[in-house]
């Protein structure tokens, strides 16, 4: 069994100041890093394989590549609400926050009862959680009804008046992303784009706009026809 002060060390061998650097550009805080690449991380992750236990004595270690390495090693079955919250909270950057619903949350059977929990918290992270965990349930879950996701657009409208840039990139991913999965869901997320485009707030008519780019694509409306 892996133990967290061996996985740290070998993260720490991974690292370098280059990465450490360079995370500035992408705004994620550097203060509590070693400096480790995505592509390190996941190398480091298949080694290891679904270790709970780790993941959450890596979690609570408070390291960026540590926190990195825990979603991409925990077992979404035994991941709880509690847990799930708990991390949220924690929540301090768009990599961390994206990584955790990507790679683990929206695996979770309690993924939808997080979206909207989590779209009405006013911490900005928090916040973006909820539709970074909405687009990669609508990007992964491909069994999933409509009536969810068609729920979920009023979440979205809710919230594409946020004009924190984290909340509002969060809330396009997530109507861009459910748009892409068939004819029902591009229409309705179209007909919602629309209506958002023409907005007075320059939030929401940003979030319209830049959805509105991507499903009014050709191709979109070529790769759905086939489905």
């Amino acid at each position: 069994m892996t133990s967290v002060e061996a996985t740290l060390a070998q993260l720490k061998r991974s690292a370098t100041k280059k990465t450490l650097t360079a995370m500035a550009r992408y705004a994620i805080p550097s203060d509590r890093a070693f400096g480790v690449s995505m592509s390190d991380m996941k190398r480091i992750a298949k080694g290891i394989g679904r270790d709970h236990a780790l993941a959450a004595g890596l979690w609570k270690t408070g390291w960026y590549e540590a926190r990195m390495l825990a979603t991409l090693i925990d077992d979404p079955a035994k991941v709880t609400v509690a847990q799930m919250d708990r991390w949220c909270r924690d929540f301090d950057s768009w990599a961390i926050c994206d990584t955790a619903c990507f790679a683990l949350f929206d695996r979770s059977a309690h993924a939808w009862g997080r979206i909207a929990a989590w779209s009405g918290k006013r911490e900005e992270f928090v916040k973006r959680g909820a539709f970074a965990l909405l687009a990669s349930v609508a990007l992964h879950d491909k069994k999933c009804a409509d009536r969810p996701f068609l729920d979920s657009l009023r979440l979205i409208e809710r919230a594409a008046d946020d004009e924190r840039n984290f909340v509002k990139k969060g809330a396009s991913w997530a109507l861009r992303s459910i748009g892409h999965r068939n004819r029902v869901l591009h229409e309705a997320s179209l007909a919602l784009a629309h209506e958002l485009a023409g907005s007075e707030d320059p939030p929401a008519r940003w979030v319209g706009k830049d959805v509105l780019r991507d499903l009014s694509r050709p191709l979109v409306a070529k790769k759905l026809a086939k489905r």
